[in-house]
């Protein structure tokens, strides 16, 4: 077993980048261990995308550290690029190339590569192997560059923003390639800002915060560690008394929205059996569609990063001057 085989897949200490006067990643420290999922969840201008770029060795940090299955990104190059891909938001491939000499093209600039059948077969583009890059659609396009990402057989593949700009067909699909790598053995990074892909793939999250981690853990513990309420939903006629709706909320905060010729009634609480059993018994309230929710990831999110991040969208480009 080499030196490699015994390191964890990330190790970030302290990682700091700083653009004048403006810590845009600020002092990060992150832990991801070998064969998992670990997830960046964070909104635009968080430091997703330069924190995956210094690990990827394509950034030099201000200060700090990283090791990336033991190894320095940027001292120990040749050996950590044979072992670790990155599948960036974007890249041009070459467009009148189809998809099988795209690969074969790849694979040639690595000692063992995977055949580019298997390849082809993993992110499923058999039916468009002889297409050329320029004809393929979105979501073909975003798993041919996965399957360049893959060809080397890294051990660790970074994957910034993958379903960005996919249908949700298409992003289905992605999630199950992602899931076909941790299944053999491959460590993925992924930066994301959709809370559903989130759940779906990664073991652990980091929620990142302008250019800091504010919380880590699975998906579940950061549910449960974060969660103080459910949220109680129910319509009511249109004509229904406000006076009436506070009462059966008793003190707890009510949001009222017109929907429909009706009134739906939201309400915070952390004893939600209690406030159901108001909302049902209390007189002249005529309450239907009675529904508990449990704390959900993007509120866990929305706690921690602010209501300002509800509409976040994903980070811009990359700025060609990396270093």
């Amino acid at each position: 077993m080499s030196t490699t085989d015994k390191q964890p897949a990330i190790v970030a200490h302290s990682l700091v980048k700083r653009y004048g006067a403006r810590d845009v990643v600020a002092g990060v420290d992150l832990h991801v261990e070998r064969g998992e999922v670990f997830g960046l969840l964070g909104p635009n201008g968080a430091g997703k995308t330069t924190t995956v770029e210094m690990i990827a060795g394509l950034r030099r940090p201000t200060q700090g550290t990283v090791r990336v299955l033991g190894l320095d990104p940027l001292a120990e190059r040749d050996e950590f690029t044979r072992l670790v891909s990155l599948q960036p938001q974007a890249a041009n491939l070459f467009p009148t190339l189809t998809v099988a000499e795209t690969l074969e093209l790849f694979g040639s600039f690595y000692e063992r590569p995977r055949s580019v059948e298997e390849v082809i077969g993993l992110v499923g583009l058999e039916d468009s192997r002889n297409v050329r890059v320029k004809k393929l659609s979105g979501g073909q396009s975003r798993r041919l560059l996965i399957a360049v990402a893959v060809i080397g057989r890294p051990r660790l593949v970074l994957l910034d923003e993958p379903s960005a700009g996919l249908d949700p067909a298409a992003r289905r699909e992605l999630w199950n390639l992602i899931r076909s790598l941790r299944d053999q053995a491959v460590t993925v990074l992924l930066t994301t800002h959709h809370m559903d892909e989130a759940m779906e793939l990664c073991d652990h999250l980091a929620i990142m915060v302008s250019g800091h981690i504010v919380a880590e853990g699975t998906p579940e513990q950061l549910i449960a560690e974060h969660s103080t309420t459910s949220r109680v939903r129910f319509m009511v006629p249109s004509g229904t008394d406000p006076g009436t709706i506070l009462e059966a909320s008793s003190g707890e905060e009510a949001k009222i929205k017109p929907v429909s010729g009706a009134l739906l009634v939201q309400v915070d609480t952390a004893d939600p059996d209690a406030l159901l059993r108001r909302v049902t018994f209390q007189r002249g309230l005529h309450a239907t569609g009675l529904r508990v929710e449990a704390t959900s990831l993007e509120d866990v999110f929305l706690k921690l990063a602010g209501e300002e991040h509800r509409d976040w969208t994903t980070e811009p480009l990359p700025d060609p001057m990396r270093r």
